[in-house]
């Protein structure tokens, strides 16, 4: 059966999931179909309902009795509203990162998505170079993990190709690089290192802002005396494209990558050192792109396959909302602690996800 998708907000990143999804589609690596779209701005709804040949409808009851799966890209307070009236539709649901913008906001979108099938957009998940960082430490191969550093940069998303100039609004974002960007590497280091005990951190808002932050610093202690540090930064060197470098000392290796994607991963031992170089998806040259489109696409277009056959093969997707809503309670904490002055906080555990 070909699954019916609707985009609601059709912004920035609603384009890259369009895009991914629409080369899924004409390669014939997914039965699904792109039929309508909703935007606060009809002009971008309608550009976006062009580009797949799709309906660009004028309230979100019409996009919700066209579809069978609901695409949500809105910004982050807009989140809930909208999970909530596809739940009640019994739709499944692909959420945009972050849930939304306060903790208690994000349990209660995290609660609703738990009863249909669902997956948020942590894409990193996804990513076979961080797999594989996982797999190195979780072999214990190459001893304990001692310290972790991932330093992440992007250019304030309020300009250039991103032009979402609502993440300099705290009402519409719920916070800056912290909880809108970073909450995927927050996710990452939970993914290879486990639940953290603490964190403390420290934020800045240096381009006035109010509520945005776009320096934070958050380190992370674990229960058997491993470290983190999560540097993460919004500048506005526009030439420069978002970019994540992840170290990983181990007790007999420095596992590191500079790539958020296919790596390489590169290991450093006493005996020498060797390269991880996971491969594309066996797929990924039916789709018709240049080589140097295609590879970025995949951080997208593969965990929209995942999804999209997660929901035809009646099997549950991933990441789900409890991984997320983990992942929310590490930036919260991180959050108070900085409100605090950094001041240590302990993180709750939560009861599942991993």
């Amino acid at each position: 059966m070909t699954l019916r998708l609707g985009f609601v907000g059709c912004g920035f990143i609603a384009q890259v999931h369009g895009l991914a999804v629409g080369e899924l589609i004409k390669a014939g690596v997914v039965d699904a179909a792109i039929v309508a779209t909703l935007d606060g701005d009809p002009e971008r709804a309608q550009r976006l309902a062009d580009a797949h040949g799709a309906t660009a409808v004028d309230d979100l009851d019409a996009l919700l009795d066209q579809v069978d799966v609901v695409w949500v890209c809105t910004w982050t307070a807009a989140h809930l509203p909208v999970v909530r009236a596809a739940v009640e539709c019994g739709l499944a649901v692909f959420c945009e990162k972050p849930l939304a913008p306060t903790f208690a906001e994000c349990e209660e979108v995290a609660g609703l998505l738990a009863t249909v099938p669902h997956q948020v957009g942590l894409v990193l998940r996804h990513a076979p170079v961080f797999a594989a960082a996982a797999e190195a430490v979780a072999s214990g191969d190459h001893g304990r993990p001692l310290a972790a550093i991932l330093r992440d940069d992007q250019y304030f998303p309020i300009q250039g190709i991103y032009g979402s100039e609502w993440r300099a609004d705290v009402t519409r974002a719920g916070g800056g690089t912290l909880l809108e960007h970073s909450i995927h590497d927050v996710d990452v280091l939970r993914w290879i290192l486990g639940e953290p005990a603490r964190v403390t951190a420290r934020t800045a808002s240096r381009f006035g802002h109010t509520g945005i932050d776009d320096v934070a610093d958050v380190t992370f202690d674990f229960e058997d005396g491993s470290v983190a540090t999560l540097v993460s930064v919004w500048h506005r060197i526009l030439r420069r494209p978002s970019t994540r470098r992840l170290e990983i000392f181990c007790e007999d290796a420095l596992v590191w990558t500079d790539d958020d994607n296919l790596g390489p991963l590169r290991v450093e031992r006493s005996d020498g050192d060797h390269e991880i170089a996971p491969e594309p998806p066996e797929w990924a040259d039916r789709l018709g792109l240049p080589l140097e489109l295609t590879l970025p696409l995949l951080q997208y277009a593969t965990p929209a396959k995942a999804f999209l056959d997660a929901l035809s093969n009646g099997t549950a997707p991933t990441p789900d909302a409890s991984i997320a809503l983990a992942a929310h309670r590490v930036v919260d904490a991180a959050y108070r602690s900085a409100a605090a002055g950094g001041a240590p906080v302990d993180v709750a555990r939560p009861t599942t996800a991993r």
